[in-house]
């Protein structure tokens, strides 16, 4: 089943820590089911020094969550809210939102 959130939509985190916090989505895993969130369950890792990052250290950040614990926020209302699907007279297939029925973006 394919992701009904998309990378940099704005979504709005609904359990776990992170309850309430908002960000955009900065990648997609499909095959986990999982989202990295921008802001949103940030981690401390431990690196070593390489070519790529001569400086070692503890470095903060954004692991994977799963996508059922977020909600795309509408652009339009401004709402968390579910992600519907219909089609337009073009035969296009769009995103709608559940609470105003607006179109989010041309899928």
């Amino acid at each position: 089943m394919s992701m009904r959130i998309k990378k940099n939509d704005q979504v709005r985190v609904i359990s776990g820590k992170n309850k309430g916090k908002e960000g955009k989505i900065l990648r997609n895993i499909p095959s986990k089911d999982m989202i990295v969130v921008e802001g949103v369950n940030v981690v401390s890792r431990h690196v070593k020094p390489s070519q790529k990052n001569p400086q070692a250290g503890i470095i903060k950040q954004e692991a994977p969550i799963y996508a059922a614990k977020v909600m795309l926020v509408c652009p339009q209302c401004g709402a968390a809210t579910r992600v519907g699907s219909s089609f337009l007279e073009s035969g296009k297939k769009v995103r709608v939102c559940k609470k105003c029925n607006e179109i989010i973006d041309r899928a």
